[in-house]
């Protein structure tokens, strides 16, 4: 092939246009390359044994890797060890640092950013902040208990018992998201570790089941087909302006769409944990011999039930643990969905990091019930650009955010916490019109 034949004492040089070919699409053999800093790794093999799973590198093949490369991994050294192996080559010295689709002048800035908010030491961590959150959330997880242990099993002590777990399970969530980010620790491994405990014993799901979905989510936002936060669309809901429409255009009909800012009521958020994701994560956990995940996810099971089952019985305790979960669930999908789906929806168009994360996120008004409720995540768009950064150092970076969007024209959504709700039901309301208007007219 013209331009890859490798040259005695040099490396071999590729065009973009060769490197957008091994893209994992097509017929066999499915190559996998990327770029990391003009450098050209071959990821065909090694994406079924990368740490962070196969998807999400694999997203990125046929593609500039470095913002994202950058955004994810904590010791960049250590893995450019590991990457060593898969170097063959790197990029022609006429080609751009990046493919033509992105903005050179945006990448050059966002970079600049980066390398400030490293200067600031906004991805440092204060470690008092995250133990007080987990003591506040353990405290809670002892009331709820004493309630019942001390007034008994009657309707209100038993309510408000299942308010406070479910309080904890909202926000145990949001603190084992910060370990799943690499944001407390700077040793990957003690985030893993403390990881597994936050997620598995406190709130009995795997690990390894959120970092194989959420990563994705993150390296492609509301990109169809590579995050599975989308995966609703289209068996349950048409999604987005672009996707709708061409649905209906393929006269398409899984669900009656125009009716799906309604339903999205029922099978929403009060079903989503304890219909699916309940039983999904140990099928998950077996399929995929996660066993270290089981048996963390099964001491919060024992423990649930040995604390609730000599004061409520067996159908209390299954009635208090499914109450917790309706709770969770309600909770949970509000708050992740109201800084996605009324964004930007579309497949990958492969546009530069910086706009990406942005026409993929919104945030909502900073202020301390806000941020408590959300677990910072009102601060999504942030949270988006620097994965790793702890969440108490969100608002700092926050008008630097700011300033590059209005120095590029890219529009910097934040709004209240409620009209976020609302603009949920709104954004289903229109995609499922459009979908109509396609499915009856073009």
């Amino acid at each position: 092939m013209e331009g890859s034949e490798p040259v005695r004492g040099e490396m071999r040089r590729f065009t973009w246009e060769e490197i957008g070919q091994r893209n994992g699409r097509g017929p066999a053999p499915q190559e996998r390359w990327l770029v990391i800093d003009r450098k050209v790794y071959d990821i065909s093999h090694f994406c079924r044994r990368h740490p962070g799973g196969s998807r999400v590198i694999s997203h990125y093949a046929g593609q500039d890797a470095t913002d994202p490369f950058i955004a994810f991994h904590l010791d960049k050294a250590l893995v450019r060890k590991y990457m060593n192996p898969l170097l063959i080559g790197e990029l022609a010295p006429d080609q751009p640092s990046f493919e033509p689709s992105k903005n050179k002048k945006l990448v050059e800035d966002f970079r600049e950013l980066r390398a400030t908010v490293e200067r600031m030491g906004l991805l440092q961590p204060n470690h008092i902040f995250f133990i007080l959150y987990l003591c506040h959330i353990l405290m809670l997880d002892v009331a709820a208990w004493l309630i019942i242990w001390y007034f008994g099993a009657s309707l209100v002590p038993f309510l408000f018992s299942a308010v406070l777990l479910g309080t904890v399970q909202a926000q145990a969530g949001w603190l084992q998201h910060d370990f799943g980010h690499l944001s407390v620790f700077s040793k990957s491994r003690w985030n893993h570790w403390v990881h597994k405990f936050v997620i598995g014993h406190l709130k009995g799901a795997p690990a390894s089941w959120w970092n194989h979905l959420h990563f994705q989510h993150h390296a492609k936002p509301n990109c169809f087909r590579k995050d599975p936060d989308v995966n609703m669309h289209p068996l349950f809901f048409a999604l987005g302006k672009t996707l709708s429409v061409e649905l209906g255009v393929q006269k398409k009909k899984f669900m009656p769409y125009n009716h799906q800012h309604k339903y999205f009521f029922i099978i929403g958020p009060p079903a989503l944990v304890p219909l699916y994701f309940q039983w999904y994560i140990f099928y998950f956990a077996v399929q995929r011999k996660q066993w270290v995940d089981l048996a963390w996810m099964l001491s919060f099971y024992i423990r649930f039930y040995l604390t609730y089952l000599p004061f409520l019985g067996v159908k209390g305790t299954l009635g208090l643990h499914l109450l917790v979960r309706f709770i969770e669930s309600n909770w949970f999908v509000w708050v992740t969905q109201m800084n996605h789906i009324p964004m930007h929806i579309d497949y990958d168009k492969n546009v530069d990091w910086f706009s990406t994360q942005l026409q993929a996120t919104c945030n909502v008004h900073q202020s301390f019930f806000n941020d408590w409720f959300s677990g910072h995540l009102n601060f999504q768009i942030e949270h988006h650009l620097f994965p790793t950064m702890p969440r108490h150092n969100y608002w700092k970076v926050a008008p630097l955010v700011k300033s590059l969007c209005a120095k590029h024209g890219i529009e910097y959504q934040c709004k209240p916490l409620l009209t976020a709700f609302a603009d949920i039901v709104h954004s289903l309301k229109d995609s499922g019109e459009l979908w109509l208007d396609a499915y009856l007219h073009k």
